[in-house]
C-alpha cells in the first residue's frame, strides 16, 4: 500500500479571469432536493503529456489560470448558494470564486498500482478539507486541489 505526504497551499479563491453576469440563477426541482445538499467528492488522476517537461509549478499555475477562464463561461460555479424563502435554493452569481489548493506529493501515478481503482491510499491527502460538506448554504460551490 503506497503512503505519502501532500504539500499544500493555503487555500484561495480563484475568480473568473473576466467580469460576469451578475445574476440569480434557479435550480431545478431535481437540483434543489434536500438529499442533494452537499458537497460531493471526486478523484481525478491525469498524466502530463509525453515529451513535456513542464515542472509541478508551471502545472499549478496553468491549472488555475485554466479554472479562471473556465469560471468566466461557467460563472454560476464562481457564485454561492443562497436559500430563498420557502427553502428554495438558488445561485448567487457574485464571481467570489472557487477554492483552490496548490499541493504537491512524492509520489508517482503508477504507484497507486494497476488498474487504479477505488478505494484510493491515503485519500485524505489528495483532498482538500471544504469542512461540513452538509453546509452548503454561502460558501463555494467547489473545492479543488
Amino acid at each position: 500500500m503506497v503512503s505519502f505526504k501532500a504539500r499544500r497551499s493555503e487555500p484561495q479563491l480563484v475568480p473568473p479571469a473576466r467580469p460576469t453576469p451578475r445574476e440569480t440563477k434557479m435550480l431545478s426541482d431535481i437540483d434543489d432536493q434536500h438529499l442533494l445538499r452537499y458537497y460531493e467528492t471526486v478523484v481525478g488522476f491525469f498524466r502530463t503529456c509525453p515529451g513535456r517537461t513542464d515542472s509541478p509549478g508551471d502545472l499549478k499555475g496553468a491549472i488555475k489560470a485554466a479554472l479562471a477562464e473556465a469560471l468566466v463561461y461557467y460563472y454560476p460555479v464562481a457564485g454561492r448558494l443562497r436559500e430563498e424563502a420557502g427553502g428554495k435554493l438558488v445561485v448567487d452569481c457574485t464571481a467570489e470564486g472557487v477554492v483552490f489548493v496548490e499541493a504537491d506529493a512524492d509520489v508517482r501515478l503508477h504507484e497507486f498500482g494497476e488498474p487504479l481503482l477505488p478505494p484510493y491510499p491515503c485519500l485524505d491527502e489528495l483532498l482538500c478539507d471544504p469542512g461540513d460538506i452538509k453546509a452548503v448554504i454561502g460558501r463555494p460551490l467547489l473545492f479543488m486541489q
